[in-house]
């Protein structure tokens, strides 16, 4: 590996997808909010802002119906099509998950050239908790071509779909995902510029992951969906490929 792969959401413009290709961001994340208005414009000129570049898109439908994912797919023909369900209920345990392992099955063979990226739940950094990573990890391993850490908290931001918590995951965990599995791991859930080099160092992932803690913030310092802080990103980006120039990985 020469460099560490930068993933950044919830970008949902094309104007602020072409900054974070000109900071160096290698993943460009957008999110589809709605089943009943999944065709959004604006995304779509985002995905295909990637176009020509060295960069790559990434696309989460918060939504899992057949049916509205292969449109999905079809109308935004993204690199990578995202899945971040909850895989767990609010005391950790498995919930079935059969429905999504088929519908990564379905797509992979609909859409062969669409990679697929899983978000894997691992409880909050310093905290005991019984959630099933590494079960859940290989149960998803086969229809997945990447996974993502993301922090489990019992009770999700988004109802139904992990993610967006601004709170670090357990890097333990964490790396021994890394090291179990087949597929590249991108190291998510509460990174920031600040810890980032950490993370690489601790984990040794295939790429970190950044939303939350690189949002812009209102005036009582509360992160701003779908608005990045550029400077936020450039020192993200730095971090992370400081790692990996000091050998971390």
């Amino acid at each position: 590996m020469t460099k560490i792969a930068v993933q950044i959401y919830e970008i949902q413009n094309p104007r602020e997808a072409e900054k974070m290709i000109e900071l160096g961001v290698d993943h460009l994340g957008s999110v589809i909010l709605n089943e009943e208005d999944w065709k959004v414009r604006s995304i779509k000129e985002t995905v295909r802002v990637t176009e020509g570049t060295a960069a790559k898109n990434s696309l989460i439908p918060l939504f899992n119906t057949p049916e509205t994912v292969f449109r999905v797919i079809e109308y935004y023909d993204p690199y990578i099509i995202h899945f971040c369900e909850t895989l767990t209920n609010e005391d950790g345990k498995a919930i079935p998950y059969k429905d999504l392992i088929d519908l990564q099955s379905s797509v992979r063979e609909k859409f062969p050239h669409i990679k697929i990226m899983r978000s894997i739940p691992i409880g909050i950094a310093g905290k005991p908790n019984g959630v099933p990573t590494i079960e859940i990890a290989k149960d998803f391993e086969s229809v997945s071509d990447y996974f993502l850490t993301d922090t489990w908290l019992g009770k999700e931001p988004v109802e139904g779909f992990i993610g967006i918590t601004g709170k670090t995951c357990d890097w333990n965990v964490a790396q021994e995902l890394v090291q179990g599995s087949s597929i590249p791991v991108f190291l998510a859930g509460g990174m920031s510029p600040e810890n980032v080099r950490e993370g690489v160092k601790a984990v040794k992932p295939f790429g970190v992951d950044s939303c939350t803690n690189t949002n812009a913030t209102d005036g009582n310092g509360r992160p701003i969906r779908f608005k990045k802080d550029p400077c936020k990103v450039k020192k993200f980006v730095e971090e992370a490929q400081r790692a990996m120039r000091r050998g971390y990985l």
